[in-house]
């Protein structure tokens, strides 16, 4: 099967399921196109498209839930064990006070659609997934192919595998209670299309990998190295514990750093990046995460008509208590070096998050952070987020 089909079967189990979960037993339009693309991608036959309407009337008429999912999970077969899809969605209103050192002060707000992410992930056969997620962010990521990953492991035979296509790589963990996104990764995450192998169990998890950045694109000239660890349930009741060091042959091609840097720069050289992180949990109840990111040498950046050089770093400590089973609160220490305005060089805050619903939550959190050239800035999100 084509990886169209995939996509395909895969969008269509999706909405499938969220029509059976809203109750949505009548053939309604939506239903219907679901039906006409099976139908037209030779995944059902027309007598199989054709009993499927007449099943749902009945179904509509009898109240009749459970007849009409045994009825889609025939028709989808074996697919429908081997799609698991899944579907995030945040909506945001915010309010920024900038308090500038040389020029005027400025205050904006606004309410946006912050994060709309949805795909699948599927088992294609023993030792082979694949994942396809896609994303959107408004005023920031055009809906897009946010992840697009093969996976070939060894399962049960041996501990290793293979992953490839467009991925977030393995240099940092970017752990945080946070509705806005801890500075560490603002400075270092990278997505790009890349191989990556190792081993992984338990205990340990090893991976190497390369990549083709956008700086220098014209081949394959970018490393990575990672390992994790993490330690055995048994050792101590109660406390989860996880610590891992990374490594990038070029922290440059991250995708904040590609924002610092100018379109007509020309970066001389390539800068060794380094990331080491530490998650704690107790009696998961109680959490404690630390993260630091930098450049390991300067990086030298050629502009019109001057050289400059920077060393950028990052560095962040979340502390957090499920006060409820539905109610979090987390304080946030972090700061930057040589980042300009780019990064806080300091901030503080805090968040609360209420679980509302089942998979629907609220969050309030609130910023202050002070800049290298001495401005600074109060943010205040308010966030509301469903996820299924």
């Amino acid at each position: 099967m084509s990886k169209q089909n995939f996509i395909v079967i895969g969008i269509t189990l999706f909405l499938a399921l969220f029509i059976i979960n809203t109750n949505a037993f009548a053939i309604s339009q939506e239903t219907e196109q679901m039906l006409k693309i099976l139908e037209k991608k030779n995944i059902i036959t027309d007598k199989e498209a054709a009993d499927m309407r007449q099943e749902m009337k009945f179904s509509s008429q009898a109240g009749d839930k459970e007849a009409y999912e045994t009825k889609l999970a025939s028709l989808l077969g074996k697919w429908a064990d081997k799609i698991h899809p899944g579907a995030l969605m945040e909506v945001e209103a915010f309010y920024e006070d900038k308090n500038f050192h040389a020029k005027k002060d400025k205050n904006t707000s606004d309410l946006v659609l912050a994060t709309v992410e949805f795909g699948f992930d599927v088992d294609i056969a023993k030792h082979i997934k694949a994942s396809l997620f896609f994303l959107y962010e408004e005023d920031a990521t055009e809906f897009d192919v946010d992840q697009g990953i093969i996976t070939i492991d060894g399962a049960d035979v041996v501990p290793l595998y293979v992953d490839l296509g467009k991925m977030y790589i393995p240099f940092g963990r970017f752990e945080s209670h946070f509705i806005s996104d801890p500075l560490t990764l603002e400075l270092g995450e990278t997505n790009e299309s890349a191989v990556v192998g190792g081993f992984r169990n338990n205990l340990l998890e090893l991976s190497v990998g390369a990549f083709n950045g956008d700086i220098d694109d014209d081949r394959i000239d970018n490393y990575l190295a990672s390992a994790v660890f993490t330690l055995p349930e048994t050792t101590v009741p109660d406390l989860n514990l996880t610590a891992g060091i990374s490594w990038v042959s070029n922290i440059v091609d991250s995708d904040g750093l590609q924002e610092m840097v100018e379109e007509e720069a020309t970066i001389k050289n390539h800068i060794d990046g380094f990331n080491t992180f530490l998650i704690v949990s107790f009696l998961d109840r109680f959490f404690f995460n630390a993260e630091y990111i930098g450049a390991m040498e300067n990086i030298e950046m050629e502009t019109i008509g001057e050289d400059e050089s920077f060393k950028p770093e990052a560095w962040t400590i979340e502390l957090a208590c499920d006060v409820t089973d539905s109610l979090n609160l987390a304080v946030c220490y972090e700061g930057s070096d040589d980042c300009g305005d780019f990064l806080p060089r300091k901030q503080i805050g805090g968040v609360v998050s209420y679980e509302l619903f089942e998979n629907t939550s609220v969050a309030f959190e609130y910023l202050y952070g002070t800049y290298e050239n001495k401005d600074t800035r109060h943010l205040m999100t308010t966030q509301l987020a469903i996820e299924f």
